[in-house]
């Protein structure tokens, strides 16, 4: 099985080609520049240094949030339309699974926090299965306290948290966690750097979710944003201000 999987949900973004679980050839680029335009350069190189054509894919697989609302709108429009013109099923997936699959040392909890900038991040929580990463409760957007305060309470009840606490911290920016952790229950915890290049982590992941079926096609598919673009916030600010 053949998968071409994209992120474009940071600044730091890319490509990677699979067989199966195996990474064939990936690309990785940290930069300003737009993707609209890296994106398409990106693939022209991945495509001629494999000698393969989009139409040999089995499946793609994409970020499917959080991150930049334009980026990642960029990079689920070019799959959908890939998809829609070569009949390929596409296996969406969170940046932020992408991350805890990355954890090490076995932790069967991982709470995953990516940057979103304004002093706050981008979380979740995720319990390790065979072969899969469920999310415990839904992703969110807040302070970096907030989301740490609120871990217990995505627990069915409070009796599973003195085991469940037990977990692992991940983040390719750890540095945005250290101030939350003093005094917080998680402040002995160390936070385990993970790899930003999460094209490779996704097209496993995906492997994973297309044995079990787990594949929408292009009309289907849907971004999970979380917050709000950036021009929305904007405007939204600018008229309370003119309306204060």
């Amino acid at each position: 099985m053949r998968i071409l999987a994209v992120d474009t949900s940071t600044q730091a973004g890319g490509l990677a080609v699979l067989e199966e679980r195996r990474v064939v050839k990936n690309v990785f680029e940290r930069s300003d520049e737009e993707y609209s335009s890296r994106l398409f350069r990106q693939l022209d190189f991945l495509l001629r240094e494999t000698q393969l054509r989009l139409s040999d894919f089995d499946f793609f697989a994409v970020s499917a949030g959080p991150g930049s609302f334009t980026s990642l709108r960029i990079g689920m429009t070019a799959v959908k339309a890939w998809a829609e013109l070569y009949g390929t099923l596409i296996c969406p997936v969170s940046g932020l699974k992408a991350m805890a699959s990355q954890a090490k040392g076995g932790s069967l909890m991982v709470a995953a926090i990516m940057d979103a900038r304004r002093g706050q991040v981008f979380g979740g929580v995720f319990k390790r299965g065979e072969g899969r990463w469920d999310a415990i409760g839904e992703e969110v957007v807040s302070r970096p306290d907030e989301f740490l305060s609120e871990i217990p309470g995505r627990f069915s009840n409070r009796t599973e948290f003195p085991e469940a606490v037990q977990f692992s911290i991940v983040s390719a920016t750890p540095d945005i966690l250290r101030a939350s952790l003093s005094g917080s229950p998680y402040q002995e915890l160390p936070i385990e750097k993970v790899s930003e290049d999460l094209a490779p982590w996704i097209g496993v992941l995906a492997f994973d979710m297309a044995q079990r079926g787990e594949t929408v096609t292009a009309l289907a598919l849907d971004a999970n944003y979380i917050r709000r673009s950036d021009a929305e916030l904007y405007w939204e600010d600018a008229n309370a201000r003119s309306s204060g």
